[in-house]
């Protein structure tokens, strides 16, 4: 007699996001893994006793959301900190700061996006000694690669701030900081394990209502990694966890036996992350020809030698490497890099953003197995008007994310969010509604690269990714079909999300 079932899930309709999507009326889950996915009828005989069975009433059942880049201390800050990503003006984030409460010494601020404004513009000195002239105030911009600060904040931190990174006018600083000078301004405001713990326990609140199970943290200088573990052993992470680590905490990797894919059921290490540029927000992509609204073409935040000496010592020591390059020279650099390591599709090394890239270097990714990380919701500043017209210019604002290009080549295609926002609804829906069509992928092609994409960029596709038969138990369960509704997809809410066979959350 067969077992019955811990879960079953009924009346739906359930797309495997296999090669080719399956769909089926049900799913039967037991310890944690799909037993069974068949009609209703079938799936019917494994009911028992002690059986839940949610009715979905006709939603669309999808495998869970796989964030392959994101920032998780950033998703909880955006909803306990003061958040500015609805900002509408300069002003309206200075309103936002001075209301937020906090007991802090510190008033922070994260995610304001100056393209989305009619004064389109960083916050400045100016503007944030309107908040307070005792305490320091700092206002990071959506990327993290540019921050603002008030006159307190740089004069606490004016001497640790390396000044090609610190914007001036008349030679006094505007309170404008880019790249290493915004990192220092992190490291001055990273919170310890207590309010680390709050944060991290609040963005896996915002990963399951947006359908998200599985993500690809990037950690540096952070507690996070303990507080995962913490959260592992007590039975509180509901979301499974690949940590990437920055590459100045390789030789700690090293010391300590980490090596990628080592890990619990929840919690794994993944790659070892550095940089080559910054952001195209920050003028700081690096590319082969100048910006259109700005002198130069960018900046090295790591120099290509120290890329190609940190390249074959991660690889060495049995990491899978995560590299951010932007601008089409970053990428350029990058993929030199990556090829010369003994076998770069086996270790499966990524390069993330990557919006820039042309195609003799798509192609090169294809013939070395390189993983393309790719963040479709940046294609909200990709439109007429927008953002990445007055950086790049109409001509290379069109050649920016060609997601396709990469699954004509055979290039792995991840897709994540990079926490702005955590959303793949939302990152899907820019790409299924792009503003070119050299970035337009079918709903299937886009919600496989949130899934089973995202998945091999993990070295998960063995157990996430698709509703299989053997494969864990992690689902989002969506109130109206994305295929029924292209146009309206980031307005699709999310009902249920399941992990390990548990519901975690629900609407």
């Amino acid at each position: 007699m067969t077992a019955a079932a811990d879960l079953v899930l009924t009346n739906g309709e359930v797309h495997t996001l296999t090669d080719p999507d399956e769909t089926y009326d049900a799913v039967a889950v037991r310890d944690g893994r799909i037993v069974r996915v068949d009609s209703d009828y079938e799936i019917d005989f494994l009911n028992g006793v002690e059986t839940r069975e949610i009715d979905l009433d006709g939603r669309v059942l999808l495998p869970g959301f796989v964030d392959a880049h994101v920032h998780m201390e950033t998703v909880g800050r955006h909803r306990l900190r003061a958040d500015l990503r609805d900002a509408t003006s300069p002003s309206d984030a200075v309103d936002i700061l001075r209301d937020s409460d906090s007991d802090d010494d510190w008033i922070l601020g994260f995610g304001f996006d100056e393209s989305t404004w009619a004064e389109s513009r960083y916050l400045t000195r100016d503007d944030l000694d309107q908040v307070s002239t005792e305490r320091p105030v700092v206002a990071f911009r959506e990327d993290l690669h540019t921050a603002a600060l008030n006159g307190v904040a740089l004069s606490r931190l004016r001497d640790d701030l390396p000044d090609g990174d610190v914007q001036t006018e008349n030679g006094d600083p505007t309170g404008v900081v880019v790249e290493d000078a915004a990192e220092v301004v992190r490291e001055a405001v990273e919170p310890g394990p207590a309010e680390t713990a709050e944060l991290l326990v609040a963005a896996q609140r915002d990963a399951h209502e947006t359908g998200v199970t599985s993500v690809h943290d990037m950690v540096r200088r952070s507690h996070a990694p303990r507080i995962y573990r913490e959260l592992d052993a007590s039975g509180d992470l509901r979301l499974r966890v690949r940590l990437n680590y920055w590459s100045d905490h390789l030789d700690a990797a090293r010391e300590v036996g980490l090596r990628t894919n080592h890990g619990s059921e929840f919690v794994r290490t993944g790659a070892i992350k550095t940089f080559t540029d910054g952001s195209l927000g920050g003028r700081t992509a690096k590319l082969s020809d100048e910006y259109a609204d700005g002198d130069g073409s960018g900046q090295w935040v790591v120099p290509p030698q120290e890329l190609r000496d940190i390249v074959p010592e991660a690889d060495d020591a049995g990491f899978q490497l995560a590299v951010h390059a932007i601008g089409d020279e970053a990428i350029e650099e990058t993929i030199d890099a990556l090829a010369g390591t003994d076998d770069p599709a086996g270790a499966r090394h990524r390069i993330e953003h990557l919006e820039l890239a042309t195609d003799d270097q798509i192609e090169r990714m294809a013939d070395l197995g390189l993983v393309a990380s790719m963040q479709p919701n940046f294609l909200k500043w990709s439109r007429e008007g927008g953002l990445y017209d007055s950086r790049l210019g109409p001509e290379r604002r069109d050649e920016n994310n060609r997601f396709p290009a990469y699954l004509d080549a055979g290039v792995p295609l991840a897709f994540s969010s990079d926490s702005m926002p955590i959303d793949p609804l939302f990152g899907v829906h820019q790409t299924v509604n792009p503003p070119e069509d050299t970035q337009e992928l079918s709903v299937t092609e886009a919600l496989r690269a949130y899934t089973s994409g995202a998945a091999y960029a993990g070295f998960d596709e063995g157990r996430l990714g698709t509703i299989e038969v053997g494969k864990k138990a992690d689902f989002a369960v969506l109130d109206e079909s994305p295929w029924e509704n292209p146009a309206s997809i980031a307005d699709i809410d999310v009902t249920h999300t399941i992990v390990d066979g548990e519901a975690v959350y629900e609407a």
